[in-house]
């Protein structure tokens, strides 16, 4: 086993300040333009903007300056499993703005490890297909969430299924929704009032920030 003295031998390490520069100038212009270029124009949520940057030049340093070691693939695939820890742990994160963390994680890790014998090309080759990437992915795949709203219903008459299509129309009608179908979840016939869950496509996933709708 080796020693401490030895892992942090200065002959062993042989940190190049040069390519520290030039690998740290890849990294901030790449997580510049994951961040500020494609992540904020669409989403426009500033209170990740910060964690992004933070995580992503502090996963770089640590990995550049223990690259010289022998724990650095452990290292790496080890921030993986801390970070998706921290997707059960912690606050709730959306589920897209942790595969930003991801990334961010990703391209630190890239730019800190990754063998330069090619004068960078690689690198920049490796960060231009990340970033375009998820450029594709998060602008271009137009696929419809099927959105749920829950409905107090005081139209008891209309739960019959054979009358689910008039259910529909007049839940349209009345709230204006495209909705396509509709689930009863429970009945109280002491109040005529039913609670529905009514279903509805749209291009975002608005079932997160979904309210209940009162129609009594």
């Amino acid at each position: 086993m080796e020693s401490l003295d030895t892992l942090l031998d200065g002959s062993d390490v042989g940190f190049n300040t040069s390519e520290l520069l030039i690998r740290f100038c890849i990294n901030i212009i790449a997580i510049f333009l994951l961040v500020r270029v494609i992540y904020y124009p669409r989403h426009k949520n500033k209170d990740f903007l910060f964690t992004f940057f933070l995580f992503n030049c502090l996963n770089f340093l640590i990995c550049f300056l223990l690259s010289a070691t022998k724990i650095k693939v452990g290292f790496a695939f080890g921030l993986f499993a801390i970070f998706s820890i921290m997707r059960y742990r912690t606050v709730m994160v959306p589920v897209k703005e942790m595969g930003y963390f991801f990334v961010c994680v990703a391209i630190g890790i890239i730019n800190a490890l990754a063998t330069v014998d090619d004068h960078f090309m690689v690198l920049l080759g490796c960060n231009a297909f990340i970033l375009g990437l998820t450029l594709v992915l998060d602008r271009n795949v137009n696929l419809t969430h099927e959105n749920v709203k829950e409905i107090k219903y005081e139209r008891i008459d209309l739960i019959h299924p054979s009358k689910r299509k008039e259910m529909i129309e007049d839940l349209i009608a009345r709230t204006g929704m495209p909705f396509h179908r509709v689930d009863v979840v429970t009945i109280d016939f002491l109040r005529d009032v039913a609670v529905i869950h009514a279903y509805y496509f749209a291009k975002e996933n608005e079932t997160k920030m979904a309210g209940v709708i009162d129609d009594e």
